[in-house]
C-alpha cells in the first residue's frame, strides 16, 4: 500500500472513531438528560396533585422513553463495544467491567420504571374518563417509580465518571 493510500485509510479510520465517539457521547447525554428531565417533571406533576398535569406528564414521559431513551439504550452498548475494539481496550479492564455492571443496574431499574409509567398513565386516563379519584395503587406505583430512579441516576453518574477517567 502506498503512503497516500495509508494516509487516506488512517484519516478515514480517525474520522470514523470521532464520529463513533460523538454518537456515543450524544446518546449517553440523551439517555441521562431524558431520564433526569422526565423524572423531574413527572415527580413535580405528581407533587402538584393536578390530574391534568399528572396525565400530561405521564403521557409525555412514556413518549420520551420510546423516542429518546430506548434508542440510546441500544446505541450505548453498540458504540461502546465498537470503541473498545477500535482502541483495543480489553473487556476485562476494571473500568469497563464496572461500567457494564452499572449499565445492567440502570437497565434493571429502567425496565420496571417503563412498565410503571405506562400503568400510571392508564390510571390517570381512567380517572379522567370516569371522573373518579386515583386508586391507591397509583401512589404505590409512583413511590416505586421514584425509588427505582435513584440507583439508575447514581449508576449513570458513575458510568460518566468511569468513561472520562478510565481508572485502572
Amino acid at each position: 500500500m502506498n503512503t497516500e493510500s495509508r494516509k487516506t485509510q488512517e484519516k478515514a479510520g480517525h474520522m470514523s472513531y470521532f464520529i463513533l465517539k460523538y454518537i456515543h457521547i450524544l446518546s449517553s447525554t440523551l439517555l441521562f438528560g431524558t431520564g433526569l428531565g422526565s423524572a423531574f417533571y413527572m415527580w413535580r406533576a405528581n407533587q402538584s396533585g393536578n390530574l391534568d398535569a399528572m396525565r400530561f406528564a405521564a403521557k409525555n414521559v412514556v413518549i420520551a422513553d420510546w423516542i429518546f431513551t430506548a434508542p440510546a439504550v441500544i446505541i450505548q452498548p453498540l458504540t461502546g463495544f465498537w470503541l473498545m475494539a477500535i482502541l483495543h481496550y480489553p473487556v476485562t479492564s476494571k473500568w469497563i467491567i464496572w461500567s457494564l455492571l452499572l449499565y445492567i443496574i440502570t437497565g434493571a431499574c429502567w425496565l420496571p420504571v417503563v412498565w410503571l409509567q405506562i400503568k400510571m398513565h392508564e390510571f390517570l386516563k381512567q380517572a379522567d374518563e370516569f371522573k373518579c379519584k386515583l386508586p391507591g395503587k397509583y401512589y404505590s406505583y409512583a413511590r416505586m417509580w421514584f425509588i427505582l430512579g435513584w440507583p439508575a441516576f447514581f449508576s449513570v453518574l458513575l458510568i460518566f465518571y468511569l468513561m472520562v477517567f478510565k481508572p485502572a
